[in-house]
């Protein structure tokens, strides 16, 4: 058996999703089942409607009208929608009456993309021949946490999916299953978090112990580096898991960073595929994949992030500031993504720059504090980083050539990642010119 994901942009239309079908029918012989997204846009719509209703404004009937025009563009019955519609009618108007959106009420509207698109497709793939049955994820077994906007599974739910699938997907039947979102054991609805539907789908493949998990996009695979920054960057054959994982936390635009977690714990083969062009190989992530030629793998970015820097006397050969220090960023649930420290001084990177916000007075009770935004954290990731000579002259002389300054640096002992902090308005100098010297010469 193999999980195959699609994501938005794959079941956005009529002429993708039959793209998507011709792709699941020559899996076939393989057992698939598949985990959809939401149509393009259709998620953001309805976070963006449910944040009006709390103003008093009603955006659902644009969501239901374009949802319409996709199901009708597929042949869909109306009728199999009217219930999500009336629940969604339902919902919105409660939160436009109590004024309030918790996190409870945004998971639950934002569900109903993944809900309406299982459906929509499972339909059109019965109709074209294909017999295929829609669930929502909870149905399989796939219950979760409270931890609402980022749920996990509970334990042991890997049993309950195992004797659901068993029990409800009938032989010959392809299963389109939801991806990113859940339900509680309370019957609350939950969602695993923003494109969360790749780490549903690894999650599914863990528990079902399948052959391999595939996320289906719109590109050939993961690439060197961004495309829209640099037209030359090309797809990458295979890679470790441990690479993949980098390149996902810091802004991969391919992979959900929690993704790979439940492939590595069960040793599963991830591949990342075109669904515009099936016929590319695209990229294998696995344990041992084979030795990449160059020396880097790929470069990733990771935009509108926020450095703290600490400074204090105090720091100078005294025992436990640094615990004092990260007691008071634990306490605010700051995400430290990279530390630099001198004698006198502590720098952090996070993306939770409202949190940084809200931790300085605390901080600035152990010296003086600087807040700077709108910073980049550029990655360049690759197997043999820690062992070639010459590399990290090599990145920094390109940056240099590009005329930017690195604000900030790190690289650990044998990493794999070399990680530069620059403004946000020099992504576009900088990535060019290191793809050109470590990929293109």
């Amino acid at each position: 058996m193999i999980v195959m994901k699609f994501g938005g942009s794959s079941v956005a239309s009529r002429t993708q999703i039959e793209k998507v079908l011709a792709v699941v029918r020559a899996h076939a012989s393989r057992d698939p089942l598949v985990v959809v997204s939401a149509h393009k846009g259709i998620t953001d719509a309805l976070i963006d409607a449910a944040r009006a209703a709390v103003a008093g404004s009603d955006a659902g009937e644009r969501i239901i009208a374009r949802q319409s025009e996709i199901a009708a563009g597929l042949g869909c019955d109306l009728e199999l929608l009217a219930p999500l519609f009336a629940e969604m009618r339902d919902l919105l108007r409660g939160i436009r009456l109590v004024k309030e959106l918790s996190p409870r009420s945004l998971d639950y509207i934002a569900s109903f993309g993944e809900r309406m698109s299982a459906r929509c497709i499972a339909d059109f793939f019965s109709r074209q021949g294909m017999s295929a049955t829609a669930f929502d994820s909870w149905e399989l077994g796939f219950v979760t946490d409270s931890n609402f906007g980022r749920a996990r599974p509970i334990e042991g739910f890997e049993i309950r999916m195992r004797a659901a699938v068993v029990e409800k997907i009938a032989a010959g039947t392809t299963a389109i299953i939801t991806g990113f979102v859940g339900m509680n054991e309370a019957g609350e609805v939950t969602t695993v978090g923003r494109n969360g539907s790749d780490l549903t789908a690894s999650l599914v493949g863990a528990a079902l112990a399948a052959e391999e998990v595939q996320i289906w996009s719109d590109t050939d695979g993961v690439m060197t580096a961004d495309p829209s920054v640099v037209p030359t960057a090309c797809s990458i054959a295979h890679m470790r898991f441990d690479e993949a994982a980098e390149l996902a936390y810091f802004g991969s635009r391919v992979l959900h960073p929690a993704t790979l977690l439940p492939a590595i714990r069960s040793d599963i083969p991830v591949r990342v595929m075109n669904t515009n062009r099936p016929e590319h190989p695209g990229t294998v992530i696995a344990r041992q994949p084979g030795p990449n030629p160059r020396p880097v793998t790929s470069i990733a970015y990771k935009e509108r992030q926020a450095v703290l820097t600490l400074t204090s006397v105090r720091m100078f050969e005294q025992v436990g500031f640094l615990a004092e220090f990260f007691a008071v960023v634990s306490r605010h649930a700051i995400d430290v993504d990279m530390i630099c420290t001198s004698e006198v001084s502590v720098s952090i990177s996070s993306y939770n720059v409202h949190q940084l916000e809200a931790a300085m007075p605390d901080l600035e009770r152990l010296g003086t504090c600087i807040l700077q935004r709108d910073k980049t954290i550029l990655a360049i990731v690759g197997q043999q980083l820690p062992t070639t000579s010459g590399l990290g002259a090599r990145i920094l002389q390109c940056v240099a050539e590009a005329g930017v300054n690195v604000q900030m640096m790190g690289l650990a002992m044998h990493s794999i990642n070399t990680t530069l902090v620059i403004d946000d308005a020099d992504v576009a100098k900088v990535v060019p010119v290191l793809h050109r010297n470590l990929f293109e010469t």
